[in-house]
């Protein structure tokens, strides 16, 4: 499920004078901002904390026409752009070091047909945009955990949501999109027009060009869901473990769950008496009915003595953005990931022993529960590759203080070591912040440099998880 990538490093030449930035404005639909303008110390910075590069010129485009303007600009200046949606990944690939950014916040309208079941939304637009314009129609396109991360990197990259068993990937339900390739055409990609770019696009990363607009397939879902959110200490952890895994090993497709290993911060609505306790907490939704939720989940409640339960009835919307406080700007976030082939009582102990072990009270490990609808999926339909894992195990180092970079960076690394023998060998594209292993001679791997040759021969997009055109 990962291409084969290397990530550059994120440098670029820094010879970028007023009087170049200047004719890139010239005509130019949206905001040229050059280091030092009015506005730009505002919109530099990126999501992820340890994410710390200052590009030199950020091009806010407003269109399709801009954000082609943008790149040809770059490839005759021979700059390598990162390209900026949401600027909510862990790779921290929205910016680059003394270079161009092409950032498509601006673009993020969004336009829903009910009675076709489609959206179209700009690639600036974040999951709480798209979730806002469907909602009120009874729909929803399948997106991620968090509210304020962009539609763009998490699609090109797969898309783990609530409605991953229900209705499948983010990048499964794109059904089209508009481009703007290496050369600065604009394309649209769909089954029936480029669709071998729509294949690559469905998983395989930002390296075929700039999406500035996605088209989704839109599912009944909510307004309101039933969700179990249920804490117990981490000392049942094996015991509650084991009854999850059980559940998960008889549940509809109805049913998405996470297990989340972390630390009870010192905050409501947790009760003051269970503060920076270690737990195991249960989270899950059922898109479907309410009543059949409540009664479907209610043994999630029910394997051990809980510290609390937050189980109930809420708006999907609500659900969405449950967790945006846990993941502030600013913070430092270094995560990696495993798919795991296995969840027996030795990969269970060695979750708990790891969770026990962690450097920094705000990281979790947590694991995700795969399947349904998503594991149906032939492997060869998507760039996102095989499916066949029953679960993903992501260890998420979150911590504020920048001279604890090393320890959490270097945890996180062996965390995932450890438990490579658990694992199929590959990892979710984005939880990944380095590069990435290549898959020797696979059919995937040659079929995504084929079409890397075909869109971007020259590598002009390489500020990612790259795929070389080789």
């Amino acid at each position: 499920m990962v291409s084969s990538t290397e990530v550059t490093g994120q440098t670029t030449p820094s010879g970028i004078d007023d009087s170049v930035a200047r004719a890139l404005a010239s005509g130019f639909g949206g905001d040229v901002l050059h280091r030092g303008d009015a506005g730009f110390a505002e919109v530099a910075p990126v999501w992820n904390g340890m994410i710390e590069h200052t590009p030199t010129l950020i091009a806010r485009c407003s269109s399709a026409q801009d954000v082609s303007r943008a790149v040809r600009f770059a490839a005759d200046n021979n700059l390598y752009p990162a390209v900026r949606g949401g600027a909510h990944n862990i790779a921290g690939t929205a910016t680059c070091r003394d270079g161009l950014v092409i950032d498509l916040s601006p673009m993020r309208e969004v336009t829903v047909d009910p009675q076709q079941g489609r959206a179209w939304a700009g690639g600036g637009a974040t999951w709480a945009d798209l979730d806002r314009a469907t909602q009120p129609h009874g729909l929803a396109a399948p997106g991620g955990l968090v509210s304020k991360t962009g539609i763009a990197g998490l699609t090109l990259g797969g898309g783990l949501g609530w409605l991953r068993r229900k209705h499948g990937l983010s990048c499964d339900n794109l059904v089209a999109a508009e481009v703007v390739t290496a050369d600065g055409q604009i394309f649209t990609a769909s089954e029936k027009e480029n669709s071998d770019l729509l294949w690559g696009l469905r998983g395989g990363g930002g390296n075929f060009g700039v999406v500035t607009k996605f088209e989704y397939a839109l599912h009944p879902v909510g307004p309101e869901v039933m969700f179990s959110f249920t804490l117990y200490p981490l000392e049942s952890g094996r015991q509650v473990l084991q009854g999850w895994h059980e559940f998960c090993q008889a549940a509809p497709d109805e049913v998405t769950s996470i297990v989340l290993c972390g630390t009870v911060p010192e905050e409501e609505p947790f009760p003051p008496d269970i503060h920076r306790r270690q737990f195991v907490a249960l989270a899950t939704m059922y898109a479907g009915p309410v009543e059949d939720g409540r009664r479907i989940l209610s043994p999630l409640q029910a394997l051990g003595e809980p510290l609390c339960d937050f189980s109930s009835p809420a708006p999907y919307l609500e659900i969405q953005s449950n967790f945006d406080g846990d993941y502030p700007d600013g913070r430092r976030y270094y995560w990696k990931s495993l798919y795991l082939k296995q969840f027996d009582e030795t990969v269970i102990d060695q979750v708990l022993q790891l969770a026990a072990e962690r450097p920094s009270s705000l990281s979790t490990v947590d694991v995700w529960q795969l399947g349904g609808t998503m594991g149906r999926i032939p492997a060869d339909a998507t760039a996102f590759g095989d499916r066949g894992a029953p679960y993903l195990l992501g260890v998420e180092s979150n911590w504020d203080d920048p001279a604890e970079d090393t320890r959490n960076r270097d945890w996180t690394r062996a965390a995932c070591a450890r438990m490579e023998r658990f694992s199929n060998g590959n990892s979710y594209l984005n939880f990944e912040p380095d590069s990435v292993p290549v898959e020797q001679d696979s059919a995937r791997e040659q079929r995504l440099c084929r079409l890397k040759r075909l869109y971007d021969p020259d590598n002009l997009f390489r500020q990612n998880h790259n795929i070389r055109p080789v």
